[in-house]
C-alpha cells in the first residue's frame, strides 16, 4: 500500500482552520475504516498507509479534508469551491489522435509555509502527491499526466499544439535546450516515458502567449515554470486519454492547494473538437442506489437520519429517497439498475472520488460511515461441507513443529513487487512471472514467487519491538502462472548464527520423520544468504529448501540492522519424499 508522511504540525494547522483538534490516538483507532492505517508515529511525523481503493487520500491535505467529517462530524463538502476565471486554453484539432483530454485549473494565494524548511516540505509533498496520482490514476502517465507550474512565470492564454520532433526547449532541471527527440532518447524522464509517444508523427506541447513552453506532456515540464519558494499562484495542466482519471487528478491537486488556503479559479478550455468548457467543474456527482440493494447488502433497513449521518462521514450528502417512476426507470445508466416501483436513494458525492464505480460502492460507503458493528447478524444460507486438502497433514505437522520451535505464524499478501521478490533478495524469477496488468500501487505489481520477502517486510514494520522475534508463514506462491505451496521462517535474535538455524532445521526434519537427508553448502551469491553461511537440504536426491544466515546487505535494504537467520522450503517437494504417517 502507498504510504504518505505528514507533519503533525501541518495536520494540526489544516484541522484548526475549521476549529478542530488533532487527536492521534483517536485517528489510530478509527482511520482504518476510512481506508488508511497509521504505520508509524512520532512527535513530529505520521506515516499513514493508504488503501489502494482510496487514491483521493494520497496527500496530507486531501486526507485532512476527509478526516474532518469522518472523525469530527463536521459538515461534508462534496462540491469544489471554484471561482470563475478569465484564463483560456485552446487545444488544436491534431491533439485528438495524440493526447485528446486536456484540462487546466488555477489556484492562487497558496500558503506554502513561513520558513525555507516548510516551503521545501510543501514542494516535496506536492511532487510526491503528483507522482502517486500518476501511478494510481494515471497508470504510469498513460491515462493521465499532471503538470504544476508557477503562474507568475508564464503568460496566459495557453495553446496546446502538435509540433514536430525537432522542436526544442529547456526541460525541467536542465540548463540547455534539447529537441523533443533528444529528450525522449537521453533525458531520464524522456527515457522512462518515451513509450507513451511511440510511433507518433507529432508531439504535444503547451505554449503560453509568449510562445514559451510550459510542458511537454506526458514527459516533462519546461524549466522556466519550476515551482520555487516564491511560488504562491499555480497553473495545473492535466492531459491524457481517460477523461475521468484526468478530471480526478486535476481536482485532487487543486484540492491539495486549496486546503492550504488557495483559491481555485476555472480555466476556459476549448477542446480539439471546438467544445468550450470551464474546468474544473465544481458541482458534485449524483448517484442513485435502490433501497432493495442497500437493505439487501446491509441486512437491515437504515433510517434517513442514519443514512445521512453515514454518508456525511464519507464526504458526501444524502439527498433523500423517492419512488422510481416510469420516466426515472427508463433512464437507466451504468451507475443504476432501477425498475419502476423501486424506492431510489440519491447521493451527492465528490467528483474526485475516482473509486465510486457502481452502486455497491455507495452501499460500502454507507456501511463504513454507519459502522459495521451495528449492522445486525446472520448465518450462512449455503452448504459449507468441505473435504481436507491433500497436503493437510503435512501442513499441520509443519505448523506444530514450527510453533514448537517458538515461531509465530503470520499471513502476508500474495501481491508483491520486483524489488522485494528479486532485486533485494538476489533471487532470479522462477519461470514466468504473473504480473498485474493495471497495478494500483508500486508495491503490488506481481504475484509473489517467494515467501521470505514478506517476512522481511514484517520484521521491518516491527523493528522497534524487542528481540527475539521469530515468525513463519505457510503460503501460496505463483510460478509459471500456477500455484505452489511453500513455507518460510525468519528469526531476529542476538547471537543467532548458522548453528542456531541449522539446529532449527534439524529439529524440524526430525519432527517430519526425515531420517536420511543431507545438508549441502550453497555456492555463489544467489539468494539472501551470507556467503559461506547458507545451505540446502536434499532428501532422496530432491532439493527441498534452503536455510542460513541473512546477508547484512540484504537486511539493510529493509532498514534492519539485527542478525537474521531463516529458511524457505517447498512443501510439495517435502511431501513427495516424506512418508505421511497418517
Amino acid at each position: 500500500m502507498p504510504t504518505i508522511s505528514i507533519q503533525q504540525k501541518l495536520l494540526r494547522q489544516l484541522l484548526s482552520r475549521h476549529g478542530l483538534q488533532h487527536d492521534v490516538e483517536k485517528m489510530a483507532h478509527q482511520l482504518p475504516l476510512l481506508g488508511t492505517d497509521i504505520d508509524t508515529c512520532d512527535e513530529q511525523t505520521l506515516d499513514i498507509e493508504i488503501f489502494p481503493d482510496r487514491p483521493d487520500l494520497l496527500s496530507g491535505e486531501t486526507l485532512a479534508k476527509a478526516i474532518r467529517p469522518f472523525l469530527h462530524g463536521s459538515k461534508s463538502e462534496p462540491e469544489l469551491e471554484v471561482i470563475p476565471g478569465s484564463v483560456k486554453m485552446t487545444v488544436d484539432p491534431e491533439l485528438e489522435q495524440i493526447r485528446p483530454v486536456i484540462l487546466g485549473a488555477i489556484v492562487r494565494d497558496v500558503q506554502t509555509g513561513n520558513s525555507s524548511e516548510e516551503k521545501n516540505e510543501f514542494i516535496k509533498a506536492l511532487m510526491d502527491h503528483q507522482e502517486k496520482l500518476h501511478f494510481a490514476l494515471g497508470r504510469g502517465r498513460r491515462r493521465a499526466s499532471i503538470g504544476v507550474h508557477d503562474l507568475s512565470k508564464i503568460a496566459p492564454p495557453f495553446h496546446v499544439k502538435a509540433v514536430p520532433h525537432s522542436t526544442a526547449f529547456t526541460p525541467l532541471a536542465s540548463e540547455k535546450k534539447m529537441t523533443l527527440e533528444e529528450i525522449l532518447t537521453s533525458h531520464p524522464k524522456g527515457v522512462d516515458y518515451a513509450h507513451l509517444l511511440k510511433d507518433m508523427n507529432a508531439y504535444p506541447i503547451i505554449f503560453d502567449s509568449n510562445n514559451e513552453v510550459l510542458s511537454f506532456p506526458p514527459i516533462i515540464n519546461g524549466n522556466q515554470t519550476t515551482v520555487s519558494h516564491t511560488t504562491n499562484d499555480f497553473f495545473i495542466d492535466v492531459t491524457g486519454w481517460d477523461r475521468r482519471a484526468c478530471e480526478s487528478s486535476l481536482m485532487l491537486i487543486a484540492l491539495q492547494l486549496a486546503e492550504r488556503g488557495g483559491r481555485i479559479e476555472s480555466v476556459e478550455v476549448t477542446g480539439f473538437d471546438g467544445k468550450v468548457e470551464q474546468m474544473p467543474q465544481s458541482s458534485p456527482l449524483e448517484h442513485q442506489v435502490t433501497e432493495r440493494l442497500l437493505d439487501g447488502l446491509l441486512g437491515r433497513r437504515l433510517t434517513d437520519e442514519e443514512i445521512s449521518t453515514a454518508i456525511n462521514r464519507m464526504g458526501g450528502q444524502y439527498l433523500g429517497r423517492k419512488e422510481a417512476t416510469e420516466t426515472t426507470a427508463s433512464s437507466v445508466t451504468k451507475m443504476s439498475d432501477i425498475i419502476e416501483g423501486d424506492v431510489v436513494l440519491t447521493f451527492a458525492m465528490p467528483r474526485w472520488r475516482f473509486d465510486i464505480l457502481h452502486p455497491v460502492d455507495l452501499v460500502e460507503d454507507v456501511a463504513i460511515g454507519h459502522g459495521y458493528e451495528d449492522l445486525g447478524a446472520d448465518v450462512p444460507k449455503a452448504p459449507l461441507t468441505a473435504i481436507p486438502r491433500k497436503d493437510n497433514h503435512i501442513r499441520r505437522r509443519l505448523r506444530e513443529s514450527l510453533q514448537g520451535l517458538g515461531l509465530m505464524q503470520i499471513q502476508s499478501l500474495t501481491l508483491s513487487n520486483d524489488f522485494d521478490q528479486f532485486e533485494a533478495m538476489r533471487w532470479p524469477p522462477m519461470g514466468e512471472v504473473t504480473r498485474i496488468t493495471n497495478p494500483i500501487t508500486i508495491e503490488h505489481t506481481l504475484l509473489r514467487q517467494y515467501l521470505l520477502p514478506g517476512l522481511f517486510r514484517l520484521m521491518a514494520s516491527n523493528r522497534h519491538h524487542d528481540l527475539p522475534q521469530a515468525v513463519y508463514e505457510l503460503g501460496t506462491v505463483i510460478r509459471n502462472h500456477s500455484n505452489s505451496e511453500r513455507f518460510a521462517f525468519l528469526v531476529a535474535e542476538q547471537g543467532g548464527g548458522f548453528a542456531a538455524v541449522r539446529g532449527r532445521i534439524q529439529s524440524l526434519l526430525n519432527d517430519l520423520g526425515a531420517t536420511e537427508y543431507s545438508i549441502e553448502p550453497l555456492s555463489g551469491k544467489m539468494g539472501p544468504w551470507l556467503s559461506g553461511r547458507g545451505a540446502k537440504v536434499v532428501i532422496a536426491g530432491v532439493h527441498v529448501g534452503c536455510f542460513g544466515e541473512m546477508d547484512p546487505s540484504v537486511s539493510h535494504q529493509y532498514e534492519l540492522s539485527v542478525p537474521l537467520n531463516g529458511a524457505e522450503f517447498d512443501i510439495s517437494a517435502l511431501q513427495s519424499v516424506l512418508t505421511d504417517p497418517v
